[in-house]
């Protein structure tokens, strides 16, 4: 058990710390660490070589190891005992590219700390949130920790990818690879958002994806419309009849199955959601729109958090270019995303939406289809020890309830980490909605970064602390 006048002594060296935890945060901001272009391969393997030489520092014992791509660090605490909780922590260390570097206000990876229009204090750099700052925060933790106790105050490994930025694509061979040093009680993920400034998050369900591109076919040609036009059938409008049938005049999925296994949100949660009141004033309305095209029985946060969608990402058929053409076009495409909740079986999805499809065609017309991504949704237990840990903490440092809330987006990870390792995963972050990632001017405010740390020192406290 964690001793309570610990934890204060801890939080006290994390705020005199500060300067020297930005210090350790803007050296490896410098490091130009971008996955996506093998010129900057180099940079990637200097910078899982600075973060295991740092871990290293704390009383892990940690190296790099190589994948197919860029290597990855794996690190383990000397003082891990077998007895108590072990946590997995994961971060990635790769940043996106900088382009275009015309719209930055300064060099992206000269880290500056500077005064945000509004007044807030932020750092500034490539990287500053995703994810250098926001796995820099537990790092500092665990040194708060050992400077001040000599040991963590749970069980704890660490491992840092160099591809998440480029999917991940060696990562899932690297965990299979690495399984038994990698075994946990559970993951933490700090490559998230809170609900606002103010409000701490914890991410409890991510999204899945089913991504499929269909294409009609008719014709053995493009065909004169002045000819042919009333007599052939044309793809585009079989093609765009059958997409314009997969939703109903209440924003509802039409696809027979489709929603098998689909899970209410627990009421107490939802009253949670409820209460945050987000209206299509504060979420649609910066993009321009007004009024929320989802499920119309369902809450604005539910459609975009907890119930799954159908969208066409693109169409393509006939002639595109300068001026006209009149053609009947031989084929039209689309391209189709599903993004799915836990309960909801890909495979089944996709099947689903190939009979939706081939079902409604006419004579002459024939379907072929073509599979991008397939991935199911997750969802933490609602009851999950280290949740209502994390949850408590959390609150605890921010003084507002922490919020549990769903993403809308994906993290293939997450499901990698339970389907190879058999482990939940805490996603707990502290990014904000302008942070930039992504895009030119990339920051992450310094009271994120500073709290951040502190945050992660009271949620291995609260873990500690948990029965076991």
């Amino acid at each position: 058990m964690a001793n309570t006048s610990n934890l204060q002594a801890v939080l006290d060296q994390v705020d005199a710390g500060l300067d020297q935890s930005l210090e350790r945060l803007f050296a490896l901001l410098r490091i130009k660490s971008i996955s996506a272009d093998p010129a900057f391969a180099g940079d990637c393997q200097a910078a899982a070589d600075h973060l295991a030489v740092d871990i290293t520092s704390l009383g892990f014992d940690a190296e790099v190891r190589p994948t197919g791509g860029h290597p990855a660090v794996i690190a383990k605490a000397r003082g891990n005992r077998g007895d108590r909780p072990h946590a997995l922590f994961y971060g990635h260390y790769d940043v996106q590219p900088v382009d275009p570097l015309s719209l930055w206000h300064r060099p992206p990876f000269e880290p500056v700390l500077t005064d945000h229009a509004d007044g807030r204090k932020i750092i500034v750099a490539r990287g500053a949130q995703d994810d250098k700052g926001q796995l820099s925060t537990f790092i500092e933790a665990c040194r708060a920790w050992r400077d001040v106790t000599g040991e963590l105050p749970i069980d704890v490994s660490i491992v840092i990818e160099g591809e998440e930025e480029v999917g991940s694509k060696h990562f899932v061979p690297f965990l299979q690879q690495h399984k038994d040093d990698l075994a946990a009680d559970f993951a933490l993920v700090c490559d998230t958002s809170m609900w606002d400034g103010n409000t701490p998050a914890i991410t409890t369900s991510l999204r899945g994806l089913v991504y499929e591109e269909v294409k009609i076919k008719a014709a053995n040609r493009d065909l004169h419309s002045g000819i042919y036009g009333g007599a052939a059938q044309n793809p585009i409008r079989v093609l765009t009849r059958i997409l314009g049938g997969l939703h109903n005049d209440s924003g509802h999925i039409t696809i027979p199955g489709f929603y098998d296994g689909v899970q209410e949100v627990p009421p107490e949660v939802l009253a949670q959601w409820k209460a945050l009141n987000l209206t299509p004033d504060l979420f649609l309305k910066p993009v321009g729109l007004s009024r929320p095209a989802g499920e119309a029985d369902r809450l604005l946060i539910e459609q975009i958090s907890s119930r799954p969608t159908c969208d066409i990402n693109g169409i393509v058929g006939g002639y595109t270019g300068e001026g006209s053409k009149t053609v009947i076009p031989a084929e039209a495409s689309a391209k189709v995303s599903f993004r799915l909740v836990e309960g909801q079986d890909p495979a089944q999805v996709r099947d689903a939406f190939r009979a939706f499809v081939t079902s409604r065609l006419p004579e002459d017309c024939s379907a072929e289809f073509l599979e991008h991504s397939n991935a199911p949704g997750i969802a933490l237990d609602w009851s999950m020890k280290p949740l209502a840990a994390a949850k408590r903490a959390l609150t605890e440092e921010w003084g507002k309830e922490a919020v549990l809330i769903g993403s809308g987006a994906s993290i293939p990870i997450v499901a990698d980490f339970k389907r190879v390792l058999g482990v939940d995963t805490l996603l707990v972050g502290f990014g904000l909605d302008d942070d930039n990632i992504h895009s030119p001017n990339e920051k992450y405010d310094l009271r994120s970064f500073h709290k951040g740390i502190r945050s992660w020192v009271r949620v291995m406290h609260a873990l500690a602390e948990m029965p076991f």
